[in-house]
């Protein structure tokens, strides 16, 4: 059987080649005094340091319990310090994490858990007002692969204290023979003409779309970055948290899920330097009666995904919000899932009417191709729906 091949972008930075653990432990080497996470609607914060021990405490317990390499581990929670510490714990034991949308009915919730193969779930009690343990129990015996769920808000220091149980010997072994096109994660996308198709996608996959994508973000350990998108969607996993610690910046997390005065409030607070959101994110920002009371000057890049950016909306998000070097990005979940991103630089006109540069993105211009076709082009803006982010 031939060995596997990369095809790689125009770019002289080299594909990372190592797996998300080995890519956190780098960082955490680096940046370990560093802030990591910040999840404000917790009052949660981590350094790197903090956040490695949390992360192998976890994987740890995931190995007392019977999570084996291979096995699939559903994530049914809005946005959480947990959500985060279980997406990496699970890529260190080589466990494949499975995003379930919050917003899932029954219907829903039984034919991802059926489809994936889901052996342990951890969910949130419930969000809004919706029950999660109400639809787990409708559907659990008729989802023959379930052996157990993990609800969060109960039986999280339960699972830490499990890890007392597993050596840090035995967790090292594991570890150890986990290889970058191991896959990882699986994420549900699309649904609107059919049921929903899952992706699987490995740590070489997710973790070089994030790297690239920080790449041109210039991110580095000075910056941090509000993240109001939802984690299980590719937007806030990926691009968000996978490509920060990358980089060693600061995931911040202002609310469980998308309010503009959250996002706003924590901005200031945290003086965050990158903002995430999609166009319509960004209106309900910009239109908040209390926008003025704000002070986002610490701002200067982000993403805005999932839509074509109106050019007089992109205008606003760079002067009154001060995200001059705010970037594009196109993809879809299967491309793991930026496929191009504009630059920090690029004219006002490039940033709204392309979807910019394929990835990798390069450093220098020197490298740079030629712009990507435009929204009027082969690429319609009527193709791209805001409601898949």
């Amino acid at each position: 059987m031939p060995l596997p091949s990369y095809a790689h972008g125009a770019s002289p930075v080299p594909l990372l080649g190592e797996t998300i653990g080995a890519n956190l432990r780098r960082t955490v080497e680096q940046f370990g005094g560093r802030d990591a996470l910040v999840v404000r609607h917790q009052d949660f914060r981590a350094t790197y340091t903090e956040l490695w021990e949390l992360v192998a405490r976890a994987a740890r317990g995931l190995i007392a319990r019977g999570v084996e390499a291979g096995d699939r581990v559903g994530i049914w929670a809005p946005n959480r310090f947990e959500w985060v510490v279980l997406q990496y714990a699970t890529a260190r034991i080589g466990a494949i994490l499975v995003n379930i949308n919050p917003a899932y009915k029954a219907i829903e919730l039984e034919y991802a858990l059926n489809k994936s193969g889901v052996a342990l779930l951890c969910l949130a009690r419930g969000f809004r007002q919706t029950d999660y343990l109400a639809i787990l129990s409708e559907v659990q015996d008729r989802c023959p692969a379930l052996r157990a769920a993990l609800v969060i808000d109960d039986d999280w220091n339960a699972l830490l204290a499990d890890a007392d149980s597993v050596s840090e010997e035995q967790f090292a072994e594991i570890e150890s023979k986990l290889q970058f096109d191991d896959p990882v994660n699986i994420q549900y996308t699309s649904g609107t003409t059919g049921f929903p198709k899952g992706a699987t996608l490995s740590h070489h996959n997710i973790l070089n779309n994030a790297f690239f994508t920080a790449e041109g973000l210039g991110y580095t350990e000075r910056d941090r970055v509000c993240i109001p998108v939802p984690f299980y969607h590719c937007f806030g996993m990926v691009l968000g948290n996978l490509a920060c610690t990358t980089h060693g910046a600061c995931i911040v997390v202002p609310a469980e899920s998308f309010d503009p005065l959250a996002a706003l409030e924590t901005v200031q607070q945290e003086r965050c330097t990158s903002l995430y959101g999609v166009p319509t994110m960004f209106i309900a920002e910009l239109n908040h009666p209390r926008f003025g009371e704000f002070d986002l000057s610490s701002l200067r890049t982000g993403i805005t995904a999932g839509a074509p950016c109106p050019i007089e909306v992109m205008k606003l998000i760079q002067t009154r919000m001060h995200m001059r070097e705010i970037t594009n990005v196109c993809g879809m979940t299967e491309t793991s899932p930026a496929s191009t991103q504009t630059g920090r630089d690029d004219p006002l006109e490039k940033r709204v009417a392309t979807v910019g540069r394929p990835f990798p993105t390069p450093r220098s211009k020197s490298s740079i191709p030629q712009q990507a076709p435009s929204f009027r082009g082969a690429f319609r803006a009527s193709n791209v729906r805001a409601g898949t982010w």
